[in-house]
């Protein structure tokens, strides 16, 4: 099942977040926030976009959300996704799930163009492979942009790639983008 995410999920995802902090240069932040913080963060990008959980068997094990890719107003039909999965979790179809149901809310939201930022190691090391960009790619996102040596952690150097997808008709003029509260059905995917 999927749904939109509580705050009173952020335990259960700083859980899942925390492995990806301290294991892996999936994420270049250093620490893993507090429940309190994380909660936070949540209560932040809810009020404006998506921000999804993925159940099985009545556990959360994954979530994805939305965020404004830039303040500026003209950004505005554009977005930053977001994915983690439980590491126990992965290979099994959920994160797909997620995000297309993810991509189906922007898209009612009038969102045309979709972003990913994604660390890469220049090879493969225990802390990070190419599969985030592999995953995305499957997904439709391709490479628009590369930085070189951008991210450090756990004393290596990493690159960055930012990816893109479109899913919406860019049109003269442009219909606003309606924030995702303001939806007046969310049909969400209970399968």
């Amino acid at each position: 099942m999927i749904r939109d995410a509580v705050p009173e999920d952020a335990e259960r995802l700083v859980e899942i977040y925390d492995h990806y902090v301290r294991h892996t240069a999936i994420t270049f932040e250093y620490d893993t926030p507090s429940i309190r913080e994380f909660r936070g963060r949540m209560e932040k990008i809810m009020q404006r976009w998506p921000y999804l959980v993925i159940l099985k068997d009545g556990r959360i094990e994954g979530y994805a959300y939305a965020n404004a890719f830039h303040s500026r107003a003209a950004y505005g039909w554009c977005s930053e996704v977001t994915i983690y999965l439980d590491a126990a979790v992965k290979k099994c179809g959920l994160g797909r799930r997620l995000y297309e149901a993810l991509e189906g809310r922007l898209e009612r939201m009038g969102i045309l163009n979709l972003y990913a930022c994604i660390g890469y190691p220049e090879h493969a090391d225990e802390y990070l492979s190419r599969n985030s960009i592999d995953f995305h790619a499957h997904l439709g996102y391709r490479i628009i942009g590369e930085f070189k040596q951008c991210g450090y952690k756990f004393g290596r150097w990493y690159h960055m790639a930012w990816m893109e997808k479109i899913i919406g008709e860019h049109t003269q003029p442009q219909a606003a983008v309606v924030p995702y509260p303001e939806l007046e059905t969310k049909d969400l995917d209970r399968s």
